[in-house]
């Protein structure tokens, strides 16, 4: 197990520093995405940012909750994470590709296993066009194109199975949710009424506060 210890925040009695050992983890910043055990207290409320230093961990609490309550879960979830070195990833402040990036992974992990799996499984795909700014763009192809069970699988087997990974996820959308009778006018060249773009699947309405390890 990793050795972790809290010390106060200077100035600040919501926010706990932990120190973990130097070089730990490669990345120095505002967590953008973390594994399981702490995006659960990120999503329940617990948790409102956790900022990685070159030898420590600064977690922040959220409103309503105190360090008393509240520590002993940070603690258990911190060394639950720190196991996971390459789970985490910060914003940069400057360009956020690599959050895109590390997202991008992630999905395309899913498809390959489980997500994707259960997909062929009935005969259906999911193919990943891409990520930007957050938001994930798959096209549903095979028995799953127009399926209203394609709902389900995408929320059931992505979004969810996502967002536990990388709260800032936006959105996952579908971008072969569109009416047969618009692909008809955009072959034509038409911009009758029945075009239309992409169709957001699920916004960013937050994450569930049930989502825990």
């Amino acid at each position: 197990m990793v050795p972790i210890h809290p010390q106060r925040y200077p100035g600040d009695p919501s926010r706990l520093r932990w120190i973990v050992p130097a070089g730990l983890l490669s990345v120095v910043g505002p967590v953008r995405c973390a594994p399981p055990s702490l995006t659960a207290l990120l999503a329940d409320g617990t948790l409102a940012e956790i900022v990685v230093e070159p030898a420590g961990v600064v977690t922040s609490l959220g409103p309503g909750h105190d360090w008393a309550a509240a520590g002993p879960r940070v603690r258990v979830a911190l060394h639950a994470a720190l196991a996971e070195p390459a789970g985490w990833t910060v914003a940069t402040g400057i360009d956020d590709r690599a959050g895109d990036a590390s997202l991008h992974a992630m999905v395309r992990h899913l498809l390959d296993g489980a997500a994707g799996q259960f997909a062929r499984s009935h005969g259906g795909s999911i193919e990943l066009v891409g990520v930007h700014d957050g938001v994930v763009s798959v096209r549903l192809g095979g028995a799953c194109h127009g399926c209203p069970a394609a709902h389900l699988t995408l929320h059931q087997r992505l979004e969810r199975h996502l967002r536990r990974q990388c709260p800032t996820l936006r959105a996952v959308v579908d971008t072969s949710a569109r009416p047969r009778s618009a692909t008809r006018h955009a072959a034509s060249g038409d911009q009758g009424p029945g075009r239309a773009g992409p169709a957001a699947l699920f916004a960013a309405d937050g994450v569930g506060s049930g989502w825990h390890t």
